[in-house]
């Protein structure tokens, strides 16, 4: 039985994923080593609520409810849970060192979940005692909105542990889907196309930005390329598809874009920054 779910990392996803596990009804640990992570974190759930309460979506009595299933704490001695969901930097290393230091103060059963959006499972896991309760949880951003999780199975991964993680998912709210480890998942593997191809489109003079996501969204895509990159923000989408380049062999069909790689290098990461392919 699940009743405390621990989230590690207090950005924009760890809080998304904190806002889900607590409105679903779970005591929410959210932990990070950044006091102001955590206040930003706690302040961005706190907006979002109030969002869904003015668009109809949440009762408002239910916000104070929702928050105080939420603890925040930067002592990860205290992040004992039956689940726990890491958010943290997309390293490998970084990652196992996160579990392995959780894995000896939790029980044996304690499953372990990483968000990763394109790093192997299956070499996370490796690292890591006990391999069999290590699965991939993958929310999509913004966590409270998006319906999809995909649930990657790594080599060592026990089915009950993504049987587990399925029927969390379900009661979050979320559509859970299953998926072998491999680059880039399911998501993340077909939608490199979406933002390369429309990129290339802008880079040889074929349309401006603008006029691309504008097309796109006329087709029933809810945001175009570009906007969709601010949102997720440039240094996060770049780095996912540089780990699908490499992970593929430097295959061209995933060469990163060099107009991204521009934005990058300037810090125009997008909305977080307030400067991207758009001005905020």
């Amino acid at each position: 039985m699940i009743h405390t779910i621990a989230v590690c990392g207090a950005g924009t996803m760890g809080a998304g994923i904190a806002q889900v596990s607590a409105t679903a009804g779970y005591y929410t640990l959210l932990f990070d080593t950044r006091q102001e992570a955590l206040d930003n974190g706690i302040a961005q759930i706190s907006h979002n609520l109030r969002t869904a309460v003015k668009k109809g979506r949440l009762e408002e009595q239910r916000v104070p409810e929702i928050l105080s299933r939420i603890r925040t704490v930067n002592d990860a001695q205290e992040c004992i849970a039956e689940v726990i969901i890491e958010a943290i930097v997309e390293s490998i290393p970084a990652k196992i060192a996160l579990f392995n230091q959780l894995a000896e103060i939790n029980h044996s059963d304690t499953i372990f979940a990483t968000n990763t959006s394109s790093l192997s499972v299956s070499a996370i896991a490796q690292g890591i005692v006990n391999p069999a309760r290590v699965a991939g949880m993958h929310f999509f951003n913004p966590a409270h909105l998006m319906q999809l999780v995909e649930i990657v199975s790594g080599k060592a991964t026990h089915e009950s542990i993504t049987a587990s993680l399925s029927e969390l998912a379900k009661q979050m709210g979320k559509t859970p889907v299953h998926v072998k480890d491999a680059p880039g998942f399911i998501v993340n593997r077909v939608a490199r196309h979406y933002y390369l191809e429309a990129m290339q489109i802008a880079e040889d003079g074929v349309c401006d930005i603008r006029t691309a996501d504008r097309l796109l969204e006329s087709a029933g895509f809810r945001m175009g390329p570009f906007a969709l990159m601010d949102l997720i923000g440039n240094d996060v989408n770049y780095a996912v598809t540089c780990s699908l380049y490499e992970a593929f062999d430097k295959a061209p069909r995933f060469r990163p874009g060099q107009m991204q790689a521009d934005k990058v290098a300037r810090g125009e990461l997008g909305r977080k920054t307030g400067k991207g392919f758009y001005e905020y």
